[in-house]
């Protein structure tokens, strides 16, 4: 007899339920090539039943007290941290990244949910002095349906921090996450269903192009958040265009400079330069630093010092504690990230860690490419200009300020970029300069709730992790009120 394999029913309308003609897709773990579970693929119908579920629920939903959008937040980030074992584990099992990471996932979408909850009393208008008999005032209130497309790198840390600013602002939410990792997505949303009514979150599995279409061209959703390639954010903006006008937020892709200078703490951007580049998720991460650019006075020692730190990197189980770095998330994935491997040879770049895919033992069953680093990366190759996505790092010198600016803001995307220098003034002159919409100074990665976060460029629109985001799932309305008695003149 086959083993029987789990189905992870969508959540749709506080009931869970398979797709509507019975189609599912197979969720693989990266590491073993197994089949861990299957989820549904949503039709247009399905979408369509989420959509009138969420309408239905929203109505009720945007009438009631701030501090009820308060308590459920928190309560959700509540069940997330009881539950947080569980998630990660699904999420090291459909993504392919160490648990160490997974495990850090859940504990930051636990402080987000958190953060969003205390904001609830905060989204305000204000007053507008006009004279002594009228008053002129703003509101600020919900959309209705919110649509947030999520992407495959950290699905548990998106599928539960991403529901937090539409709800804080009395929306209801549909989530829609990638189809390579739908399982922790459906086990948030089905948590979710403890605390709120019933339509409030729902969450739609399935592909793309059928299921995130038919939510992008939805005429009754408004409010869309995508995050993930710059292709995709593009063709969701047009196909949104065509049916009405939608307010579109997009968190893209990056390919994201770190320079270092030559008065800098050495050490400290050598640790910089490989933190940065996220190999801890296999590179899979629109923030990671995957162009190092150095000045040339210190730019073999560093070079040879960042491969040696990139070659100590261990590979392993993704379930193993004392893994480092896991499994690429899928097939398409990876031939993408061994594409550009053979890309940067046929470049000309110089390999001086990594490049090649581990086939022995274990690692046979599954999706593994040793972190790689490139050296002599010219600043206009493929390399240099194009996100990949994977654990592969451009590394270039640079002659003086005005020639790193030059390579840093060369290339369409603009998310982050870090600068590793002790002279504050350069610091401030790069923070100015650099076209990125999220810089550090002599750090990498550290995201913080209350600051916002995304590109400039091709990078994105919009911004997500403050008060910012909250307020961009309201509409403002203004309001202008006559006091005198014999009517307006």
């Amino acid at each position: 007899m086959p083993t029987q394999v789990e189905l992870f029913p969508m959540v749709i309308g506080g009931r869970e339920r398979s797709a509507s003609d019975g189609e599912t897709l197979d969720a693989i773990n990266p590491a073993t090539g197994e089949l861990l579970a299957r989820v549904p693929s949503a039709t247009a119908d399905d979408v369509n039943d989420a959509v009138t579920a969420a309408l239905t629920a929203a109505s009720e939903w945007k009438r009631q007290d701030p501090q009820v959008w308060r308590d459920a937040l928190l309560a959700i980030a509540d069940l997330i941290h009881e539950n947080g074992d569980e998630l990660a584990l699904l999420d090291v099992q459909d993504n392919g990244s160490p648990i160490r990471e997974m495990r850090n996932d859940v504990r930051f979408a636990v402080e987000c949910l958190r953060y969003y909850a205390s904001l609830t009393m905060q989204v305000a208008g204000r007053t507008v002095p006009t004279s002594s008999s009228r008053l002129n005032y703003t509101l600020r209130q919900p959309f209705g349906v919110v649509a947030r497309i999520i992407p495959f790198n950290h699905p548990l840390l998106f599928a539960a921090s991403r529901i937090g600013a539409p709800l804080a602002a009395g929306n209801t939410v549909i989530i829609k996450p990638s189809e390579h990792t739908s399982l922790s997505a459906v086990r948030v949303a089905q948590l979710a269903q403890k605390v709120l009514p019933p339509g409030v979150v729902s969450c739609v599995t399935g592909l793309g192009a059928t299921a995130g279409d038919a939510l992008v061209t939805h005429p009754d959703i408004r409010r869309i958040s995508f995050t993930g390639s710059a292709e995709t954010g593009r063709r969701i903006v047009a196909r949104a265009a065509q049916v009405n006008l939608k307010t579109v937020t997009l968190e893209l892709g990056g390919k994201n400079p770190l320079v270092v200078f030559p008065d800098s703490d050495i050490d400290a951007a050598i640790a910089a330069a490989v933190r940065g580049m996220n190999f801890t998720w296999q590179g899979q991460s629109c923030g990671s630093t995957s162009r190092l650019i150095v000045h040339r006075d210190i730019y073999t020692d560093f070079v040879d010092a960042v491969a040696s730190k990139v070659d100590a990197i261990r590979s392993g189980s993704p379930s193993d504690d004392d893994t480092e770095t896991g499994a690429i998330v899928n097939q398409s994935q990876m031939d993408k990230v061994t594409e550009f491997i053979g890309i940067a040879h046929n470049e000309g770049a110089r390999l001086i860690a990594g490049g090649s895919r581990l086939t022995d033992g274990d690692f046979n069953r599954g999706l593994f490419v040793r972190p790689t680093v490139f050296a002599d990366v010219d600043p206009n190759s493929r390399l240099a200009q194009e996100e990949i996505f994977g654990p592969v790092l451009a590394v270039m010198p640079f002659n003086d300020y005005d020639h790193a600016m030059g390579i840093a803001n060369s290339v369409q995307y603009g998310l982050t970029a870090s600068v590793f220098t002790s002279d504050l003034g350069l610091a401030h002159r790069f923070a100015r300069d650099i076209e990125a919409g999220y810089v550090w100074v002599n750090d990498v990665s550290r995201h913080v709730p209350a600051t916002p976060f995304g590109g400039w460029k091709d990078s994105g629109l919009g911004r997500e992790e403050d008060m910012s985001e909250v307020e961009s799932f309201t509409q403002i309305k203004n309001v202008h009120v006559n006091f005198e008695t014999e009517g307006p003149r």
